[in-house]
């Protein structure tokens, strides 16, 4: 179960890449969870439910202040429909700062609408995927996309690491 800044694994010890949930509707995030459970990507998710809370994550901010508490993912998983700020304002200012723009950033939303998927590539999207509905179609996505991001692209590793 998520604590009050939506992680899931224990503080302890990172048991699979580290992957930030950017979602305000719960079943959807809870259904992400599922489905990157069962593909043995689900040790090491966090979750926020809007776009300022995904920067303040990203940087370190407010409740997200401790870096053990926010540890900087290896892929975001992006709603573009969110409260306060929204994913593509979000996509913005993630792929504008320099010190963000190297995490992959995908966008799952339920939009197939040709314009968001054009504006969210002019954004500097590294995928655009319209959300699954049912959980094995979510499996079969999360799959795939684990597969690929985390066995096929090389990812930069920040420096010092």
């Amino acid at each position: 179960m998520a604590d009050s800044v939506g992680r899931l694994a224990d503080a302890k010890a990172v048991k699979g890449p580290i992957i930030l949930l950017a979602d305000d509707d719960p079943d959807d995030l809870e259904m992400t969870r599922r489905a990157l459970a069962k593909n043995d990507l689900g040790g090491d998710v966090y979750s926020v439910d809007n776009g300022e809370e995904v920067l303040d994550f990203l940087h370190h901010r407010g409740k997200f202040a401790p870096p053990a508490q926010s540890p900087t993912p290896q892929l975001i998983l992006l709603d573009l429909n969110m409260p306060k700020m929204d994913g593509r304002e979000a996509l913005r200012e993630i792929k504008s700062d320099p010190e963000l723009q190297h995490i992959p950033v995908v966008v799952m939303t339920t939009s197939a609408a040709q314009r968001d998927i054009t504006r969210a590539y002019e954004l500097g999207s590294n995928s655009f995927i319209t959300k699954p509905i049912t959980l094995s179609e979510l499996v079969e996505v999360t799959r795939v996309l684990g597969h690929y991001w985390f066995s096929v692209v090389k990812l930069p590793q920040k420096s010092g690491a």
